[in-house]
């Protein structure tokens, strides 16, 4: 099956050392990206949505600027894993915190990832005020 690249971003009101535990952490992601995510030996962690595990690890990280998270166990035909990637930046005339999200999986539909991804970036601006 093919993989789509889907690259969204988002500004936020918050502080990019502010908003960096809400994607890195177990408890961080698991107030608003998974419904249950718990960290695993080897810089693993385990999201859980709908009852389904699903493993990633952690592939980089820069302290309050990003990270990324490879899920295990989704090559098919010599591709690359599906991943996750929330980058941050921070606009020095403006001081606007924008967070980038980069979804590399097999959903082929944009305006569903789009929806998808709108969905839970609500939910994230909640939590953070913003």
């Amino acid at each position: 099956m093919e993989k789509t690249k889907f690259i969204a971003e988002y500004e936020l009101r918050a502080s990019p050392k502010m908003l960096f535990p809400y994607l890195s952490t177990a408890s961080g992601l698991s107030q608003w990206f998974a419904a249950k995510v718990n960290t695993m030996p080897e810089q693993r962690f385990d999201f859980q949505w709908d009852n389904e595990s699903h493993v990633a690890r952690q592939v980089s990280m820069r302290q309050n600027k990003g990270i990324r998270f490879e899920f295990v166990d989704t090559i098919e035909n010599g591709s690359e894993n599906n991943y996750v990637d929330f980058r941050i930046d921070q606009s020095e005339l403006t001081q606007a915190t924008f967070l980038r999200i980069t979804d590399f999986s097999t959903n082929p539909d944009e305006d569903d990832l789009q929806d998808l991804w709108d969905g839970l970036i609500d939910k994230l601006k909640e939590i953070v005020g913003g």
